[in-house]
């Protein structure tokens, strides 16, 4: 544990638990208390390290019973996988995000590893002139490869 900030072992205990059940359900105070942190850390690796690009949805409720719930999603196969990533893209994709969804291929043996790096040279820093601009061609490019990828799956 020499290296690992707060935010590493937050999120490797959830996905501890998560690797077992396939779900969990927290309350961020008590999170907090038990890794002696602030309860807005918790929602910073919730909302950094479990998202749907990454493999998994979250819900809240607020208020005294209130909870987060993360659950991993479990996909039937690829096809669904690379329908759910189309709808995810949207008309803009930061690299950020693009590279979660070229991890999460890779996990999901969409991919080989040489594939992955392709596709995260081709989606990293565009250089154009602004970066709405750069998110669109992204996001376009991303749209190609898994539609590409698509065809290869039938």
């Amino acid at each position: 544990m020499s290296n690992q900030n707060t935010s590493d072992l937050i999120e490797a205990y959830l996905k501890k638990i998560l690797e077992n059940k396939g779900r969990i359900e927290i309350r961020r105070a008590e999170m907090a208390h038990l890794f002696n942190c602030v309860p807005s850390q918790i929602n910073y690796v919730i909302n950094t390290r479990f998202t749907i690009q990454k493999g998994y949805t979250v819900e809240s409720k607020r208020g005294g019973g209130g909870y987060i719930r993360i659950v991993k999603v479990q996909l039937a196969d690829n096809e669904q996988l690379l329908k759910q990533m189309t709808q995810i893209i949207g008309d803009y994709l930061t690299q950020n995000d693009a590279f979660s969804l070229v991890q999460k291929l890779y996990e999901e043996e969409v991919i080989s590893k040489r594939e992955g790096n392709l596709m995260l040279a081709v989606l990293g820093k565009l250089y154009l002139p602004s970066k709405l601009e750069e998110d669109m061609v992204r996001a376009s490019l991303m749209r190609a490869f898994i539609e590409r990828l698509s065809y290869e799956e039938e």
